[in-house]
């Protein structure tokens, strides 16, 4: 049996998730992210849309890099911060930022102003990719399976 798909939804009408799915206590830094997936209610499977909304001094994620998947953001509202391993970039509305599979450098958007902060993320969908953490005792490993959360040295949480 074939499930019909919408053709077009308002963004209101697709589901707000609120935090992230990270070990206690790094997910603090999160709590107040808000997500919604845009892809998902129309089927998509090779890439993932985000409208992500940072509410004063809450962190996009912890910093992270993947070993397979692209990621590309733009700034639709606010003025958060990009943090990579070169350091800190202002970000405005029309700044759009990309971060190639496999390079290493551990990226995150911080939004330390006191608005709002929306953003359009855009990423690979790759049953083959890790994502490791650069600050912090964490990576993802298992995507493919749903993904399970590891300390570096592979005991999971």
């Amino acid at each position: 049996m074939s499930t019909t798909k919408p053709p077009s939804l308002h963004v209101g009408e697709i589901p707000e998730r609120r935090g992230s799915r990270y070990p206690a206590p790094l997910n603090e830094p999160c709590l107040g992210r808000r997500n919604r997936n845009l892809g998902d209610p129309f089927g998509l499977k090779d890439f993932g849309v985000h409208l992500l909304t940072l509410e004063p001094g809450v962190w996009s994620s912890q910093r992270h890099w993947h070993t397979h998947e692209d990621e590309l953001v733009y700034v639709l509202e606010g003025t958060p911060t990009l943090v990579t391993d070169e350091g800190e970039t202002p970000l405005a509305p029309g700044a759009v930022a990309g971060f190639p599979a496999g390079t290493g450098n551990g990226h995150h958007i911080v939004n330390r102003s006191d608005a709002p902060a929306t953003l359009l993320v855009v990423g690979s969908r790759k049953k083959e990719d890790d994502c490791y953490y650069s600050d912090v005792d964490l990576q993802l490993v298992q995507r493919a399976a749903g993904g399970v959360f590891a300390r570096k040295s592979g005991e999971p949480y």
